[in-house]
């Protein structure tokens, strides 16, 4: 029975999407639940899954913009799986293998007895001298695969893989020869939906805003010692290490509480307020920058907050990221130190209002008690739209950031000075 499928809807709002890449070929089998095809939104990839099994039939091409619930692929159910693939464990070269040893007479194939050793001697391949990482050996060998079987098993050859094999050689080949031929070549690449939607954003955010910046420095030798001293024991208890951006990211919801217009937006004539804090956690991924939202910080903890940055930072670079995910927030936050940035002006994630950006942790010497000492500084920088934010607030905000990592106790008192509230001042 012939099915067909359309594109399916990645969010409310999209309606048409890019299918960036086939995963499988014209008229193979497939199983149910294989994943088809990369689907690239203005948003996120997504994945195009198999809902039946059978011989598939491919209907829009790679590279080719689609609307939504049009015709992707048609599957014939009636298709008889190979007898590997019904198996559901034999890799292409095991059926090929398999189908050569049915067909050979066996008894011409030689026997244990006749050949003894030959099962501990190791046929010669042809890329017998490639380099495997020990995990990847073990994987071969669990599975009975030699570098032959790799090589032939990969679905297309890169750039990437010839980049890699020729600055491999680069220290071979340095000396070799004196001459070296210049080159001219020049490279283009279809900009991905989700680059060209990202564009279009962020010039918009320029031309349609009265963004401006103001900057602050942080002296994180409080919040550093504390990670160092607490790690072991947080590691202990929730399986993965304490970073910085939890304390950022809590520093940021309890500020955004004390100045509400950091964390609205404009909508027309009006301005909205949430009485919620969504923080935006920019995520670099191969496909672009994304950036996916933690719901109601002001309600969690900081390592509710850590787990969360960490699994949705899996998610975007693995490509499992959900339109709900990506869409919202109320403000947001992106660490251009983790690429060695000093300094820098962020731009508004729009239609938030503000962004805080993080840089580099260097140490410099400052004024301490009227000493110069050594610290671990990190300048931050707050861009906000200044048609809702005025400057009081923006630098107030930012202090109260500071203020919140070189005092990390004062987020147990939503920023307030403990010593205060315990004199009841």
């Amino acid at each position: 029975m012939l099915k067909e499928f359309n594109i399916p809807s990645p969010g409310e709002s999209i309606t048409e999407v890019e299918i960036a890449e086939w995963l499988v070929e014209d008229g193979a089998y497939v199983e149910k639940n294989d994943e088809l095809a990369e689907l690239e939104s203005d948003k996120a990839t997504l994945q195009l899954v198999a809902e039946e099994s059978g011989k598939i039939s491919i209907k829009s091409q790679a590279g080719e913009t689609v609307k939504v619930g049009s015709l992707a692929y048609t599957i014939d159910t009636s298709a008889e799986a190979p007898k590997a693939k019904a198996g559901g464990k034999n890799t292409p070269v095991e059926q090929k293998e398999a189908l050569e040893n049915n067909s050979a007479d066996k008894d011409e194939q030689p026997s244990e007895k006749d050949e003894p050793n030959l099962k501990n001697e190791k046929p010669e391949t042809k890329h017998q001298h490639a380099k495997i990482t020990p995990v990847a050996a073990e994987m071969m060998k669990e599975n009975k695969l030699d570098v032959d079987d790799i090589i032939s098993g990969l679905r297309r050859i890169t750039k990437t893989e010839v980049n890699a094999v020729l600055n491999s050689n680069d220290s071979v080949q340095a000396g070799a020869s004196s001459q070296t031929k210049d080159s001219r070549d020049i490279e283009r690449t279809q900009m991905s939906m989700l680059r060209r939607r990202l564009s279009e954003r962020l010039v918009k955010v320029k031309n349609e805003t009265a963004m401006l910046t103001t900057f602050n420095e942080v002296d994180m030798s409080t919040v550093m010692e504390l990670r160092k001293k607490m790690q072991n024991s947080f590691v202990d208890k929730y399986g993965f290490k304490l970073g910085f951006m939890g304390f950022f990211t809590k520093a940021v919801s309890i500020a955004a509480r004390l100045y509400p217009a950091v964390n609205s937006q404009i909508d027309g004539d009006e301005i909205v307020s949430p009485d919620y804090v969504d923080v935006g956690i920019a995520v670099q991924t191969p496909k672009g920058l994304m950036v996916p939202n933690i719901r109601n910080v002001e309600s969690k903890s900081i390592p509710q907050i850590e787990q969360e940055i960490k699994e949705l930072a899996e998610k975007a670079r693995n490509k499992k990221i959900s339109i709900e995910e990506l869409s919202g927030g109320t403000i947001s936050i992106t660490n251009g130190g983790v690429f060695g940035s000093l300094l820098s002006t962020p731009i508004i994630n729009p239609p938030q209002s503000a962004i805080l950006g993080m840089h580099n942790i260097v140490e410099r010497p400052v004024a301490v008690n009227q000493q110069v000492v050594i610290r671990p500084m990190m300048y931050v920088a707050l861009s906000y739209d200044h048609r809702i934010v005025d400057g009081k607030d923006s630098v107030g905000f930012l202090k109260t950031v500071k203020e919140m990592i070189e005092q990390p106790e004062k987020m147990l008192t939503n920023g307030n000075d403990p010593a205060k509230i315990l004199l009841g001042l």
